[in-house]
């Protein structure tokens, strides 16, 4: 699956979870700001960005919460706190400052959507993570990519 695919997955999530309040908003406007929100500057979903942030969650709640998504079985919730320490107050507010909504409008949106958009750019998620040595293994590999310890 690519990144478009994977991104017009995301924009009817988001659609659907918004409801009534994304009424008026352009799927078109949706689908850039998730693929800004999302992509890497060669235009792929950007995986990395968001397990580059796990490496320095010591208390591995957040990093267990992602580590769902990946692997197989249901994806555990993440909330709109836990949200915008994985990917960024400013990424957050330049999201919902292109679809013209307000930052907890978006995180709303986002706290469903992004888990089932990883989810589903990762469909082989458990043999992703068994061929890095399961979730440290990639930990490790995220934070050596990072320049992180």
């Amino acid at each position: 699956m690519d990144l478009g695919d994977i991104v017009n997955m995301g924009t009817e999530l988001f659609n659907n979870k918004l409801g009534d309040t994304a009424e008026g908003i352009d799927n078109s406007a949706i689908q850039d700001a998730l693929s800004g929100l999302l992509s890497n500057e060669e235009g792929g979903f950007d995986l990395s960005n968001i397990m580059s942030s796990l490496t320095g969650d010591s208390e591995g709640g957040l990093a267990s919460v992602v580590s769902s998504w990946i692997g197989g079985g249901e994806n555990e919730a993440i909330d709109s706190s836990a949200l915008t320490n994985l990917l960024g107050s400013d990424a957050i507010a330049s999201f919902a400052d292109k679809l013209g909504i307000d930052v907890d409008t978006a995180l709303s949106g986002l706290t469903d959507t992004l888990p089932n958009m990883v989810d589903q750019a990762t469909p082989e998620g458990s043999s992703l993570l068994d061929s890095v040595g399961g979730l440290d293994g990639l930990m490790g590999m995220a934070g050596k990519l990072f320049g992180k310890s």
